[in-house]
Protein backbone atom coordinates (compact mmCIF):
# COMPACT_ATOMS: atom_id res chain seq x y z
CA UNK A 1 0.00 0.00 0.00
CA UNK A 2 1.28 3.54 -1.01
CA UNK A 3 1.35 6.21 1.00
CA UNK A 4 -1.28 7.80 -0.65
CA UNK A 5 -3.69 5.00 -0.17
CA UNK A 6 -3.24 5.13 3.27
CA UNK A 7 -3.81 8.36 3.63
CA UNK A 8 -7.07 7.61 1.62
CA UNK A 9 -7.87 4.39 4.15
CA UNK A 10 -7.55 6.90 6.71
CA UNK A 11 -10.32 8.79 5.77
CA UNK A 12 -12.56 6.17 6.85
CA UNK A 13 -10.91 5.97 10.74
CA UNK A 14 -13.51 7.86 13.28
CA UNK A 15 -13.37 8.17 16.87
CA UNK A 16 -14.98 4.42 17.44
CA UNK A 17 -12.76 2.03 19.24
CA UNK A 18 -13.36 -0.56 16.11
CA UNK A 19 -11.92 1.55 13.36
CA UNK A 20 -9.12 2.43 15.07
CA UNK A 21 -8.56 -0.87 16.24
CA UNK A 22 -8.92 -2.34 12.81
CA UNK A 23 -6.28 0.12 11.24
CA UNK A 24 -3.92 -0.47 14.05
CA UNK A 25 -4.01 -4.43 12.97
CA UNK A 26 -3.60 -3.80 10.04
CA UNK A 27 -0.24 -1.95 10.52
CA UNK A 28 1.03 -4.43 13.45
CA UNK A 29 -0.09 -6.88 10.28
CA UNK A 30 2.13 -5.17 7.72
CA UNK A 31 4.93 -3.33 9.43
CA UNK A 32 5.78 -1.54 5.82
CA UNK A 33 2.87 0.47 6.59
CA UNK A 34 4.52 2.19 9.99
CA UNK A 35 6.76 4.65 7.90
CA UNK A 36 3.74 6.12 5.83
CA UNK A 37 1.39 6.57 8.92
CA UNK A 38 4.03 8.60 10.50
CA UNK A 39 5.01 10.06 7.23
CA UNK A 40 1.18 11.08 7.60
CA UNK A 41 0.84 11.82 11.12
CA UNK A 42 3.83 14.44 10.81
CA UNK A 43 1.80 16.20 7.65
CA UNK A 44 0.97 18.72 11.26
CA UNK A 45 -1.07 20.67 9.46
CA UNK A 46 -3.09 18.34 7.26
CA UNK A 47 -6.71 17.03 8.85
CA UNK A 48 -5.58 13.60 7.92
CA UNK A 49 -3.11 13.56 10.82
CA UNK A 50 -5.12 13.29 14.22
CA UNK A 51 -6.46 10.16 12.31
CA UNK A 52 -2.93 8.91 11.64
CA UNK A 53 -2.05 9.89 15.17
CA UNK A 54 -5.32 7.55 16.68
CA UNK A 55 -4.37 4.46 14.69
CA UNK A 56 -0.94 5.12 15.83
CA UNK A 57 -1.55 5.50 19.44
CA UNK A 58 -3.87 1.96 19.22
CA UNK A 59 -1.19 0.20 17.62
CA UNK A 60 1.43 1.07 20.15
CA UNK A 61 -1.35 -0.03 22.63
CA UNK A 62 -1.67 -3.29 21.40
CA UNK A 63 2.46 -3.73 20.55
CA UNK A 64 4.44 -1.35 21.40
CA UNK A 65 7.60 -2.60 20.09
CA UNK A 66 6.41 -2.50 16.42
CA UNK A 67 7.55 1.28 17.16
CA UNK A 68 11.35 0.56 18.35
CA UNK A 69 12.75 0.70 14.66
CA UNK A 70 11.23 4.06 14.37
CA UNK A 71 11.85 5.50 17.86
CA UNK A 72 13.95 8.18 16.13
CA UNK A 73 11.87 9.52 13.58
CA UNK A 74 8.82 10.06 15.95
CA UNK A 75 10.92 10.68 18.92
CA UNK A 76 12.59 13.77 16.50
CA UNK A 77 9.37 15.32 14.87
CA UNK A 78 6.74 15.15 18.13
CA UNK A 79 7.56 18.51 18.91
CA UNK A 80 5.90 19.58 15.58
CA UNK A 81 2.32 17.82 16.21
CA UNK A 82 -0.07 20.92 17.24
CA UNK A 83 -3.73 19.86 16.17
CA UNK A 84 -5.10 18.91 19.59
CA UNK A 85 -6.90 15.75 18.11
CA UNK A 86 -3.37 14.60 17.07
CA UNK A 87 -1.38 15.85 20.50
CA UNK A 88 -3.58 13.59 22.81
CA UNK A 89 -2.26 10.35 21.06
CA UNK A 90 1.39 11.37 20.47
CA UNK A 91 1.83 12.51 24.33
CA UNK A 92 -0.24 9.12 25.08
CA UNK A 93 1.91 7.61 23.08
CA UNK A 94 4.59 8.94 25.11
CA UNK A 95 3.07 7.92 28.73
CA UNK A 96 3.80 4.29 27.03
CA UNK A 97 7.40 4.53 25.83
CA UNK A 98 8.11 6.00 29.32
CA UNK A 99 5.74 3.74 31.64
CA UNK A 100 7.29 0.68 29.61
CA UNK A 101 10.70 2.00 30.20
CA UNK A 102 10.05 1.90 34.08
CA UNK A 103 8.22 -1.43 33.98
CA UNK A 104 9.07 -4.19 36.06
CA UNK A 105 8.73 -6.38 33.76
CA UNK A 106 11.61 -6.86 31.13
CA UNK A 107 10.80 -5.71 27.47
CA UNK A 108 12.37 -4.46 24.81
CA UNK A 109 11.47 -0.82 25.16
CA UNK A 110 14.25 -0.71 28.01
CA UNK A 111 16.96 -1.85 25.30
CA UNK A 112 15.71 0.55 22.69
CA UNK A 113 14.55 3.98 24.07
CA UNK A 114 18.46 5.80 24.34
CA UNK A 115 19.04 8.66 26.19
CA UNK A 116 18.50 10.95 22.69
CA UNK A 117 14.84 9.59 22.69
CA UNK A 118 14.29 10.59 26.30
CA UNK A 119 15.63 13.85 26.07
CA UNK A 120 13.09 14.86 22.73
CA UNK A 121 10.23 13.14 24.94
CA UNK A 122 11.10 15.54 28.06
CA UNK A 123 11.43 18.36 25.83
CA UNK A 124 7.68 17.49 24.40
CA UNK A 125 6.05 16.90 27.73
CA UNK A 126 7.37 20.08 29.22
CA UNK A 127 6.29 21.82 26.50
CA UNK A 128 2.80 20.07 26.85
CA UNK A 129 2.58 21.38 30.59
CA UNK A 130 3.56 24.96 29.65
CA UNK A 131 1.62 25.30 26.28
CA UNK A 132 -2.14 26.14 26.41
CA UNK A 133 -3.24 22.01 26.06
CA UNK A 134 -5.50 20.00 27.17
CA UNK A 135 -5.50 18.33 29.99
CA UNK A 136 -5.46 15.10 28.37
CA UNK A 137 -1.52 15.63 26.97
CA UNK A 138 -0.79 17.61 29.79
CA UNK A 139 -2.30 14.38 32.11
CA UNK A 140 0.47 12.06 30.42
CA UNK A 141 2.85 14.66 30.32
CA UNK A 142 3.12 14.85 34.29
CA UNK A 143 2.86 11.21 34.41
CA UNK A 144 5.61 10.97 31.84
CA UNK A 145 7.76 13.55 33.62
CA UNK A 146 7.41 12.11 37.14
CA UNK A 147 8.79 8.53 36.36
CA UNK A 148 11.77 10.23 33.91
CA UNK A 149 12.44 12.20 37.00
CA UNK A 150 13.75 9.43 38.40
CA UNK A 151 16.93 9.21 36.43
CA UNK A 152 17.00 12.94 35.72
CA UNK A 153 16.97 15.19 38.89
CA UNK A 154 16.24 18.68 37.68
CA UNK A 155 12.74 17.20 36.16
CA UNK A 156 11.13 17.03 39.88
CA UNK A 157 11.48 20.75 40.68
CA UNK A 158 10.89 21.75 37.40
CA UNK A 159 7.55 19.89 37.08
CA UNK A 160 6.54 21.36 40.87
CA UNK A 161 6.99 24.78 39.80
CA UNK A 162 5.08 24.01 36.60
CA UNK A 163 2.14 22.27 38.20
CA UNK A 164 2.09 24.68 41.65
CA UNK A 165 2.10 28.24 39.62
CA UNK A 166 -0.77 26.49 36.89
CA UNK A 167 -2.93 24.43 40.13
CA UNK A 168 -5.66 27.63 40.29
CA UNK A 169 -6.17 28.37 36.90
CA UNK A 170 -6.18 24.84 35.80
CA UNK A 171 -9.33 22.70 35.49
CA UNK A 172 -10.26 19.99 37.73
CA UNK A 173 -9.40 17.23 35.96
CA UNK A 174 -5.81 18.85 36.20
CA UNK A 175 -6.06 19.65 39.68
CA UNK A 176 -6.81 16.18 40.73
CA UNK A 177 -3.46 14.69 38.63
CA UNK A 178 -1.32 17.91 40.07
CA UNK A 179 -2.36 16.73 43.75
CA UNK A 180 -1.45 12.99 42.84
CA UNK A 181 2.03 13.46 41.12
CA UNK A 182 2.86 16.30 43.84
CA UNK A 183 1.57 14.05 46.64
CA UNK A 184 4.23 11.20 45.29
CA UNK A 185 7.24 13.72 44.82
CA UNK A 186 6.79 14.42 47.91
CA UNK A 187 5.30 18.38 48.12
Amino acid sequence: MTTEALYQELNYVNHSREKRLYYANMVINHTSLIPKLLDILFMVDDKISPRAAWVFEFMCGEKLETIIPFLDSFTQNIHRVHLDPAVRPVAKVCEYLVKALYSKQDNAIKKALGPEHKEKIIEACFDWMINDEKIAPKAYAMNSLFLLGRDYDWIHPELVLILERDYQMQSSGFKARARHILKKIGK
